[in-house]
């Protein structure tokens, strides 16, 4: 599976940004597809996920209320809204895949086999 991620830029705190991850390669549906965002003082962090058989999603703390993933499996897309930006949102976004993952183990990182190149989203203050 290759991932392509997109959809990052700059916007002020309190904006909007909708990221994309096209996958192409393998069926898609079956994949949990996840966001994971870095900055270089924090590591990486686990955003969200959707699983790959029908809809159950997972947010981290950070960003529920504020963020929603979605698929259209038809388009092998996952997307990404953020709403609410806030200037710590600020960081490189990626987009991740893997399959069979459990339900512990969907915030880590190792877990997924597949990772997109990222796509920075800078929020201003």
């Amino acid at each position: 599976v290759q991932l392509q991620a997109s959809g990052g830029g700059l916007v002020q705190a309190g904006g909007s940004l909708r990221l994309s991850c096209a996958a192409s390669g393998r069926p898609f549906s079956r994949y949990t597809t996840a966001w994971f965002r870095q900055t270089p003082g924090k590591g990486r962090e686990f955003v969200a996920a959707i699983r790959g058989t029908g809809t159950t999603t997972n947010y981290a703390n950070s960003v529920k209320g504020r963020f929603t993933i979605s698929r259209d499996d038809a388009e092998n897309t996952v997307y990404l809204q953020m709403n609410s930006l806030k200037p710590e949102d600020t960081a490189v976004y990626y987009c991740v895949a893997g399959l069979n993952l459990i339900l512990s183990s969907i915030p880590s990182a190792s877990r997924y086999d597949y990772w997109g190149q990222g796509t920075l989203v800078t929020v201003s203050s």
